[in-house]
């Protein structure tokens, strides 16, 4: 019996590939291909998307100098510079889920990362609601990194060097989102290439607005001693271990978006290795940056009270100037807007891979329109234009109720926390029956207790983030809002999952976690006795 018919029998989709005569695609690999095959799935993306180009796409999407000049002000507001300690604790917890996420992704590597995961770590019942959930996440995602660029465009092209940050008018935090989410969506529009192109000057843009300006920070313009780290009062709460709490949304809304890494799956090479490593880096090199730059700014800030007061609601322009000058904040401001753009743009990307791979398998309405692919430049362009209209809808309502941002925000963690938590949930009740990881990355014996450790985390992270939020005299509604937005995007997608049942038409390739874990290994044992071990 041939080579070709012994894996025939073992990796069902591999041979069939080969015997249709197709072939990978320009930027892909024999085997990467049919690995995809032996999944399922036929390739049509290229591939593109190098292991620092994917890393890349993960850190923009992350953001930490995004993150940190977002809520700089609103973690020393709420809880004085002890805020800073969330970002670790947040780290930690976070590493451990994409520890997990990667021993997942290295077994299926496919895109649309999440809905494709838990279909076969559980069901597509289970995938359709847990895909619901974290793209209504990354549609408020797009809103909410759009809308809070506003404020820094209003500031490099019209601050000035007696009022150096400004906050953006209604009407201005409309056309800037709109125009941010339509410049990203063109250049989303041209293809891998050119995501990750972006994705790597972002990653620039983002290392230089961190280590260069934090190093000239704390060398040169350090005007607070380290202390102020330890120091704990707050300005907003009675006891401080409520203000503490409430500072852990420094770290909760800075650490996602290291998942992106594995939406794209099937447009970077040898996915298997190469996605675990760029989640763990973007976790650790993320969470290592933002660090450096809260301290930083902190240290650096000309008046620190007004921030811990909530007087100066947006201070890192002010620090900027006070420290480099006009003309230094505003290249720091146009990196800033760089990384904005990336982030954007990785965003939108993952929300259309996740579209595309819904409908691939017919599990979303309108499945036939939304899994194409465009000819030239092999993007999944309908779901691209798909994911946008969402957030156009949403600019529309904050021009209108300019305070909802923030509750917009907020729904979207828990919403992310909460899909995140789906998967971590799905692994571990498939590796009490029994699956044991079969990608070329696992962790081994370590596993179980990684798992565990990372559903432990991220039940407490959804249950800080549905912490009410303000004081009695807060409406009952926005103290809650979080957990409210949540509870009803849940509900419409429960209704229209149990009505509609679009499970029920999935043309999604067969097989659980564990049926495909030996179908792979299988198919690895035979690479190897046909190779000799030299491509084991």
């Amino acid at each position: 019996m041939s080579a070709t018919e012994n894996e025939a029998q073992t990796a069902p989709g591999t041979a069939q590939f080969r015997a249709s005569g197709r072939t990978a695609g320009p930027a892909s690999s024999t085997e990467d291909a049919e690995l995809l095959a032996a999944l399922g799935y036929e390739q049509k993306f290229d591939r593109k998307v190098s292991l620092w180009a994917n890393f890349a796409l993960g850190f923009v999407y992350l953001s930490p100098l995004v993150g940190v000049v977002s809520l700089f002000a609103v973690g020393l507001a709420t809880a004085g510079g002890p805020a800073i300690f969330w970002i670790g604790l947040v780290g930690i917890g976070q590493f451990l889920v994409a520890l997990v996420f990667g021993e997942v992704v290295s077994q299926f590597p496919l895109a649309g990362g999440l809905y494709q995961w838990v279909r076969r770590l559980w069901n597509g019942r289970y995938a359709w609601f847990t895909a619901w959930t974290y793209i209504c996440c990354i549609t408020i995602g797009i809103t909410s990194t759009a809308l809070f660029s506003s404020d820094f465009v209003a500031s490099l092209f019209g601050g000035t060097a007696d009022q150096p940050g400004i906050s953006s008018t209604p009407a201005e935090r409309l056309w800037i989102a709109l125009g941010m989410t339509v410049f990203c969506l063109i250049c989303n529009c041209f293809g891998t290439r050119t995501l990750a192109l972006i994705s790597k000057i972002g990653l620039a843009a983002e290392l230089i607005g961190i280590v260069l300006v934090g190093f000239y920070l704390l060398i040169f313009e350090r005007h607070n001693s380290v202390s102020i780290f330890l120091e704990t009062s707050s300005s907003t709460h009675d006891h401080y271990f409520g203000a503490f709490i409430a500072a852990s949304l420094v770290g909760l809304f800075l650490f996602y978006g290291f998942e992106a890494c594995g939406e794209i799956a099937e447009e970077v090479p040898n996915p298997a290795r190469s996605i675990p490593r760029a989640m763990q880096l973007t976790v650790a090199v993320g969470g290592l940056a933002a660090v450096f730059a809260f301290i930083g700014y902190a240290l650096a800030a000309p008046d620190l009270p007004a921030i811990l007061s909530g007087e100066d609601s947006n201070p890192i322009p002010s620090i900027l100037q006070s420290s480099i000058g006009t003309v230094g904040t505003k290249l720091v401001l146009l990196v800033t807007l760089t990384s904005f753009v990336a982030g954007v743009m990785s965003q939108q990307a993952a929300a259309s891979r996740i579209v595309f791979s819904f409908a691939r398998d017919n599990m979303f309405p309108g499945a036939r329109l939304f899994s194409r692919i465009s000819r030239r430049h092999r993007v999944p362009l309908n779901a691209l234009l798909a994911v946008n209209i969402a957030p156009v809808l949403l600019f529309v309502f904050v021009y209108y109720s300019p305070d909802s941002l923030t509750k917009i925000a907020a729904f979207q963690m828990l919403a992310g926390y909460a899909a995140f938590m789906m998967v971590v949930l799905a692994a571990l009740r498939m590796r009490l029956k029994g699956w044991r990881p079969a990608g070329a990355w696992t962790l081994g014996r370590w596993g179980i207790v990684v798992n565990v450790a990372a559903l432990g985390y991220g039940l407490l992270g959804m249950v800080l983030l549905a912490w009410p939020t303000g004081d009695s005299a807060t409406a009952f509604v926005d103290r809650w809002i979080a957990l409210i937005g949540f509870l009803v995007v849940s509900a419409v997608g429960l209704v229209y999952l149990l009505t509609a049942k679009p499970e029920r038409n999935s043309t999604a390739p067969e097989g659980d976690a564990l049926e495909v874990a030996e179908r792979l290994r299988s198919r690895a044992a035979l690479i190897t006795s046909t190779t000799g071990g030299t491509n084991a």
